[in-house]
C-alpha cells in the first residue's frame, strides 16, 4: 500500500477530539495559575510539550506499530531496571523517589512504564493467546504486570501501581479470561488491600481511612472540601472562565494537576462538565474501535490496554474531585499539568493511530 494510500486511514476524529482536550487543558492550566507568579511558566511548558506530543504521534503514526512487538521485551527490561535503580539513584520528593533528575528535565519511568507495560502484555498475550484459558498462563501473564507495579508501589506510588494491575486484568479479559478465573481474581482482589495494608506508608493508610471516616481528620480533608465546593459553585452553566472564586482566591490547592477537574466545574458549570467527559469518552470509543479494526492481536491488544488507561485514569480523577474515591495523584488525562504525563498518553495516542493505518492487508 502506498503511503498515501496509509494516510486516508488516519483517525482525524480521534486525533480532533484529543487535540481539543490538549487546547482546552491549556486554557484551564491558565485560568489555575494566572498572576500567581511561581507558576506563571506553567503555561508555556505545557503548550512546548503539547507541541513535542503532535510531533510524537505523526512519528509513532508513521511507524509500523508491529515494529514495538519484538522490541517489547527490551523495553521491559529496561523499564525493571529503571524502576530498581530509582532506590539507588533516584530524586527524592515528598517522601517518594519516583524521578531521575536529568538536569533541565527529570524523568519519572512508572509514566513511561505504562507503555512498557501494554507493549509487554500485548506481546505475551499474542504470543500464548491459546494457553490464556489455562489458569497458570494467567498467572505467568500477572507477573508481567506484578513484578513492575511492585516495584512502583514500594516507590511508594500506590495509584500508579494499581493502574498496572487493572491495565493488565483488562487486556487478559479481552484475552479470553475464562470465568472462573475471573471469580478467583475478584475475590484475590478483595482480600489484596487487607494483606497489603501493613505494608503500606502512613499517608497511604490515612488517606483510604478519612475517606472511609470523613471525620476522622478534618483538617485532613481540606482539599476534598475545597474540590467538592468549586464543584457546587458551579452550578448547571459555570462562573465563567477566569471568574470562579475558589480558583481565582486559591482556596482550591493543586487546582492544575489533581484537581483540575474541580476547575473546571467551577468554571463551566455541570454542562461543561459532561461535555468534558463526553469527549473524553469519544477518545475510548475510537480507541476501542481501532482495537477491533486492528489486524492482528497484538494490535487489538495494544489498543484495548490503551484504552483501558486512559478511561481509568480519568474515572479516578473525576471520582476523585467528586469525593466518591480516595484521593490518589492520578492526574486527568490530557488535561492536567505534567509533561510525563501528556507524554505518556500522546505516545498511546500514536500507537493507536499506527493501527488504524494498517488496520487492512498491505496491497500490492
Amino acid at each position: 500500500m502506498t503511503n498515501v494510500k496509509l494516510w486516508r486511514h488516519f483517525d482525524f476524529l480521534l486525533l480532533g477530539a484529543v487535540l481539543l482536550l490538549v487546547i482546552f487543558g491549556v486554557a484551564i492550566i491558565r485560568s489555575a495559575t494566572f498572576e500567581v507568579e511561581s507558576l506563571k511558566e506553567l503555561v508555556p511548558r505545557q503548550i512546548i510539550y503539547a507541541a513535542i506530543g503532535l510531533v510524537v504521534v505523526f512519528g509513532l503514526t508513521w511507524l509500523d506499530y508491529r515494529t514495538w512487538n519484538s522490541l517489547a521485551p527490551a523495553g521491559y527490561a529496561i523499564l525493571i531496571v529503571l524502576l530498581a535503580a530509582l532506590f539507588a539513584i533516584g530524586l527524592v520528593r515528598h517522601g517518594a523517589a519516583r524521578w531521575f533528575s536529568l538536569g533541565i528535565v527529570e524523568l519519572q519511568p512508572s509514566e513511561t512504564g505504562k507503555i512498557l507495560i501494554i507493549l509487554a502484555l500485548a506481546r505475551f498475550l499474542e504470543t500464548y493467546r491459546e494457553e490464556i484459558g489455562q489458569f497458570k498462563w494467567v498467572i505467568y501473564s500477572m507477573l508481567y504486570a506484578g513484578v513492575p507495579a511492585a516495584l512502583v508501589f514500594l516507590q511508594p506510588d500506590l495509584s500508579t501501581a494499581i493502574l498496572f494491575v487493572v491495565i493488565w486484568f483488562a487486556m487478559v479479559w479481552a484475552a479470553g479470561l475464562k470465568l472462573k478465573h475471573i471469580g478467583v481474581f475478584a475475590i484475590v482482589g478483595l482480600l489484596l488491600p487487607l494483606g497489603l495494608w501493613p505494608f503500606m506508608q502512613d499517608y497511604m493508610q490515612k488517606r483510604i481511612f478519612q475517606f472511609i471516616h470523613p471525620d476522622f481528620d478534618p483538617g485532613a480533608k481540606y482539599n476534598v472540601d475545597q474540590a467538592l465546593i468549586s464543584v457546587g459553585s458551579g452550578g448547571w452553566f459555570g462562573q465563567g472562565y477566569g471568574h470562579a472564586s475558589q480558583v481565582t482566591l486559591r482556596f482550591l490547592r493543586v487546582r492544575h494537576t489533581d484537581f483540575i477537574f474541580s476547575t473546571v466545574a467551577a468554571q463551566f458549570g455541570f454542562i461543561g462538565s459532561v461535555i468534558l467527559i463526553a469527549v473524553m469518552f469519544f477518545v475510548i470509543y475510537r480507541i476501542v474501535r481501532a482495537a477491533r479494526m486492528a489486524r492482528d492481536p497484538f494490535g487489538a491488544f495494544l489498543c484495548y490496554g490503551i484504552a483501558t488507561m486512559i478511561f481509568y485514569q480519568a474515572a479516578f480523577n473525576v471520582g476523585m474531585n467528586l469525593n466518591l474515591l480516595p484521593v490518589a495523584g492520578l492526574p486527568l488525562p490530557f488535561i492536567s499539568y505534567g509533561g510525563s504525563n501528556l507524554m505518556t498518553f500522546m505516545i498511546a495516542i500514536g500507537l493507536v493511530e499506527s493501527v488504524v493505518l494498517r488496520h487492512k492487508q498491505i496491497e500490492f
